[in-house]
């Protein structure tokens, strides 16, 4: 159920407006034609239960966290 999806997806990713903002520029970026994008979905939520989808985000070049902070 996608439910558990999300809820799996929340371990990496705390804060559900940046969650959803992820699982919306994913699905445009890959979806594929002549598929459901419910599927693009679940899939994207499946990837970002396994694995960080911010981490790569948050490093710099050296592997060192990089701070931003906001204006």
């Amino acid at each position: 159920m996608r439910s558990e999806l999300i809820f799996g997806a929340m371990i990496h990713v705390s804060n559900r407006f940046l969650l959803t903002g992820l699982a919306s520029q994913g699905t445009r970026k890959f979806h594929r034609p002549n598929t459901r994008i419910q599927d693009t979905i679940n899939d994207l939520f499946l990837r970002f239960s396994q694995s960080s989808p911010i981490e790569r985000f948050n490093t710099s070049h050296n592997g060192q966290p990089q701070l931003r902070y906001a204006p």
